[in-house]
């Protein structure tokens, strides 16, 4: 789970998109305990209650949940969920932005659909 924060967003923040992306990535799976408050606490040397409102946001989304006692827990559909709302983050945050500049530049949906395919078939920078 281990990954560095930055300086770019709130650690809470950051904390939720970890657990979120090892959702994605079925490191943690439906029914699987969270990572505690105390083990992100430890592992990224923040504050415990720092820690707790990261897992707490991903619980008021229903990411998440609680069993008394025990911790947090990965819900059912959890994946499904962090899909739906990462995508929605997608293109608000990048496709709707690059429509608008199409727009201004004058691109057909064919140009932007075919630069759209080139990309795709570029070699990856990751």
């Amino acid at each position: 789970m281990q990954a560095p924060l930055s300086g770019t967003t709130s650690i809470y923040l950051q904390i939720a998109n970890l657990v979120e992306d090892n959702i994605l990535k079925d490191i943690l799976l439906e029914e699987e305990q969270a990572p505690s408050t105390n083990e992100l606490a430890r592992l990224y040397a923040i504050n415990p209650a720092t820690a707790a409102k990261g897992l707490n946001l991903l619980a008021d989304e229903g990411i998440l949940y609680k069993k008394r006692g025990l911790g947090m827990f990965v819900a059912p559909g959890a994946k499904t969920m962090v899909q739906a709302k990462r995508k929605e983050a997608f293109k608000s945050t990048y496709i709707q932005p690059l429509v608008a500049e199409a727009k201004n530049l004058g691109l057909t949906q064919q140009e932007l659909t075919h630069m759209l395919a080139e990309a795709l078939q570029e070699p990856s920078e990751t």
